[in-house]
Order: C-alpha cells, then structure tokens, then sequence
C-alpha cells in the first residue's frame, strides 16, 4: 500500500446548470455570478504532478528548516492537504528557487514543475493548487 503526494491545479470552471431545476433557481445561479459569488460554480483539477510519499517529505526538507515555505508545504503531513493560491506564489517560488542548490536532479524537476505552476498563479490569480496526501 503506498501514499503520494498529488499537485491538483484548476484548469477551468464551469457552471452547474442542472436541467432538473426551475428556472427561477438557475437565474439566481446566473444573477450570483454577474455580481461576483460563485454559486452553482464547480472546480475542474487536474493532477499537475505527482510524488511518492517520502520523496515528497526529503523534498520540502530541503527548503530552509523555520521558513514560512516550509511552514506551509509541511501543512500536507500535518493536515493531509493544503491549498496554494496568489498569496503564496512568491513565499515558495523565492524558497524552492533557493532550495534547488541543495536538491537532487528529481527534487529539482518536481522544483521546476512547481515554479511553473506558481508562474500561472502569478499570471491568473483565479488559478490555485490543491495539494493532497492520497494512500493506495
């Protein structure tokens, strides 16, 4: 039985239109979005990357030990999943930037991949990742 780490990141989002539902429910669903709350708007992730377990803990061993980055990716053993959106996209881009001088070829594709990732946040603040313990 193994456990991973898994990197969700929203691709795009969609409206719930339930064809079962009067109309007077789907135009309040309609009328929320056009003043800005996201009712009846659901989540399309998709996985972005993938670690095993125990590689992903030396991973994020290699950012520096006391740091905010750290703090945070330490949230995945601690609570089983975190969410990394906007506020945190040069927290870790500047700590995992850093920590590649320290990390294995491995350690810095998935570094790579991650600053990626961070950069599409940065571009498009709706865009967030979900980060979650899984065991097969």
């Amino acid at each position: 039985m193994g456990e991973s780490v898994v990197f969700s990141q929203l691709r795009r989002k969609f409206v719930d239109e339930n064809d079962n539902a009067p109309q007077q429910a789907q135009q309040v669903v309609y009328y929320s979005l056009a003043i800005g709350h996201h009712l009846g708007v659901i989540d399309c992730l998709e996985t972005a990357l993938t670690c095993p377990w125990e590689d992903y803990l030396a991973w994020i061993a290699t950012l520096e030990a006391g740091s905010e980055a750290r703090r945070k990716m330490e949230g995945v053993p601690r609570y089983g999943e975190i969410v990394i959106e906007s506020s945190h996209v040069m927290l870790l881009a500047k700590a995992f930037d850093q920590a590649q001088a320290r990390q294995n070829a491995q350690q810095q594709a998935w570094s790579k991949a991650l600053l990626s990732m961070l950069h599409d946040i940065h571009l498009e603040s709706a865009i967030y990742l979900m980060v979650r313990r899984l065991r097969d």
